[in-house]
């Protein structure tokens, strides 16, 4: 398999204040990766500073092949990074389906493609941005990311607040992106269920990382995920 990203030896953070200490791991092609760890560990940080939008004092970041940690977060974008932050940010002024299109780049996501991974979108399509709810704004979020037609999805806490309902929806969106080539690397706060999205597992401590291993093995066990996240799983 190639290798779709790699980080090694990155320190960055926020003005003077370093975040992340000397992180190292690579994402093969089609693999997913679960970002883990307790609360303030640096996990939004290390997607952060994957688009650029960091201080990066130390390391290098390759994608695709291309090293990236001197482009700008659009050029980052254009390369095939897709981001979907905790925010959201609907345009709430624009319908639905104009939300999608202003975005849309050419490649195998379209509109056709987004509404079949999300009926509701579909059904809303002429509902502007502020007429939706929390979890149909998440699938928006995640849809206009697809328009972009990215080749590595980064979704950072895409369950927080929503309803089980919704979280099952969005938890098998997202399984079917990856089963269907596109990998995510994934921060959120249900450990088992962001397991079960993923491959692959990284956890997080104090900025650095302290586990590399297989989504599967780790779920498979408890004790180590209690030891790291301290919390009973």
């Amino acid at each position: 398999m190639s290798v779709l990203l790699e980080m090694q030896g990155v320190r960055a953070g926020y003005g003077k204040a370093t975040v992340l200490q000397d992180i190292s791991f690579k994402i093969e092609a089609g693999q997913s990766l679960a970002l883990l760890g307790r609360n303030g560990v640096g996990k939004t940080t290390l997607l952060e500073t994957l688009m650029g939008n960091t201080q990066m004092w130390a390391g290098s970041i390759v994608f695709k092949g291309q090293p990236v940690d001197k482009l700008a977060p659009f050029q980052r974008a254009r390369l095939g990074l897709g981001w979907v932050p905790q925010e959201r940010g609907a345009f709430v002024s624009l319908t639905v389906e104009d939300n999608l299109r202003v975005v849309q780049r050419p490649g195998a996501w379209d509109l056709k493609r987004v509404y079949t991974l999300f009926p509701r979108l579909e059904e809303r399509a002429r509902n502007f941005g502020d007429q939706l709810s929390g979890g149909e704004q998440q699938m928006l979020a995640i849809a206009r990311a697809l328009m972009t037609n990215p080749d590595l999805l980064l979704l950072d806490e895409p369950m927080e607040g929503l309803a089980p309902v919704i979280v099952a929806e969005l938890a098998q969106a997202i399984k079917q992106m990856a089963s269907e080539g596109l990998p995510c690397i994934v921060v959120e706060q249900q450990p088992i269920l962001t397991l079960s999205m993923t491959d692959k597992a990284l956890v997080l401590e104090k900025g650095r990382v302290v586990l590399e291993q297989s989504s599967q093995v780790l779920a498979d066990n408890p004790e180590q995920l209690g030891q790291y996240l301290g919390l009973r799983v």
